[in-house]
């Protein structure tokens, strides 16, 4: 069983007991949350497909770890013969999640 799932404006495709990390947002280490964005749900072949979202569906997650950071990514900027060098670093926050169950 599977589901597609809008978490922060984008798709998942998420299954039980299944570790997935998404954009960071404020929450508590082990507190549960629910998502009511369900657009797509596949129950043992069964799909339902939701216009555009499936009314009554949830999927239940808790948090593992509210800040993971990304890897860092370094962006260098310059121009030739100028003397101009420029290094800028960017480090993305996630937080991880675990997918308790889906509901429909």
């Amino acid at each position: 069983m599977y589901a597609i799932v809008e978490i922060q404006g984008q798709q998942f495709k998420v299954e039980k007991d299944q570790k997935l990390y998404v954009n960071h947002f404020e929450a508590k280490e082990g507190v549960p949350i629910i998502f009511n964005k369900v657009l797509l749900v596949d129950n043992d072949g069964f799909i339902t497909i939701g216009n555009p979202l499936i009314k009554g569906a949830k999927v239940e997650v808790s948090i593992l770890r509210s800040l993971v950071k990304g890897d860092k990514i370094l962006v260098f900027h310059k121009k030739r013969r100028k003397g101009y060098r420029k290094l800028n670093g960017h480090r993305q926050q996630f937080s991880q999640i675990l997918i308790r169950n889906i509901l429909i």
